[in-house]
């Protein structure tokens, strides 16, 4: 399993119905393709609260450890992956909801004073609830209940919801309002990064260079590449590198390619080097990871992409 998004990195998940944009989900990152899910980005609030195990959740450039009990704010059109922490499963509880529930029309008082200076601080792009202060204790709490008024639901769940988020949003606002530096910046490199990203899942087949990722984005090559490792943490090469590993684990499960066909249909135009690459990413040669499936499946889909 893995998020499906579309070209822009955005998930394609519905987070609950039209009419009250409220979800939660029970996962595990287990459940997902080498135990993490890939990057992407949503408009809708996202709340977690990690029940087993720990998690590495990278929001934007930044990277929070979540242990169990903890959470975590996950703010609005932001990008965001997670993975397990020291390879050890994690269970966790996703909460997400459309802001809307929170301030109702766009032009509310809600919305202006309490709403929008979070959701277009782009020096927040997440709040580790780590439970070190009071108001991370009562958040986490609130979670909860968010979850436990799912679960069992009564003749006033929307509204029970809808108060109990308003409760969870006034403590989000009064304890992490934060001076906003440089916000047109920050959006533009954000826009810049999903841009490139974007890119990459395009060309990923083919040979890439940095001049014409640059040239993509309007950036010279040093410039790009010192704003992908600012926000991203890695090297650009090195994400194209693990992006093409990810996307050949969906060729790899069906036995009709071989692992030749699969380098070539990932951009390794040497399938000694692709079994290089794979083993840096993997632990194991791509023969391995095939043989470790022990069953065959369809033919994969183009959509399994972050």
């Amino acid at each position: 399993m893995q998020i499906i998004t579309n070209q822009f990195q955005k998930e394609l998940k519905k987070h609950g119905e039209d009419s009250f944009p409220f979800l939660v989900s029970y996962e595990r990152l287990s459940g997902y393709e080498q135990g993490s899910f890939l990057w992407h980005w949503h408009t809708e609030i996202e709340l977690t609260l990690v029940t087993a195990g720990e998690m590495l959740y990278q929001v934007n450039d930044r990277s929070y450890h979540i242990c169990q009990g903890q959470g975590l704010f996950c703010n609005s059109s932001v990008l965001h992956s997670g993975t397990m922490w020291q390879d050890q499963d994690c269970a966790y509880t996703a909460v997400t909801f459309d802001p809307r529930l929170v301030y109702g029309s766009e032009n509310s008082t809600l919305y202006l004073n309490y709403v929008l200076p979070v959701i277009q601080n782009f020096s927040m792009p997440g709040v580790l609830l780590d439970l070190s202060l009071d108001w991370h204790r009562d958040a986490v709490q609130l979670i909860r209940e968010l979850t436990l008024l799912e679960e069992n639901p009564g003749s006033t769940r929307e509204l029970d919801i809808q108060c109990t988020l308003n409760r969870f949003w006034k403590l989000l606002y009064l304890h992490s309002r934060t001076e906003i530096p440089d916000r047109g910046k920050d959006q533009r490199d954000y826009e810049r990064i999903r841009e490139i990203l974007t890119y990459i899942e395009s060309h990923f087949d083919s040979p890439l260079t940095l001049e014409e990722i640059a040239g993509h984005i309007h950036l010279c090559r040093s410039e790009c590449s010192r704003l992908f490792k600012r926000y991203m943490k890695t090297s650009l090469f090195d994400f194209i590198l693990e992006y093409r590993i990810e996307r050949s684990l969906a060729y790899l499960s069906d036995s009709q390619y071989s692992v030749k066909d699969v380098s070539e249909h990932c951009g390794f135009g040497d399938s000694n080097y692709f079994a290089k690459v794979f083993r840096r990413f993997k632990g194991c040669s791509p023969t391995a990871y095939r043989k470790s499936l022990g069953k065959e499946s369809a033919t994969p889909s183009n959509s399994t992409s972050q």
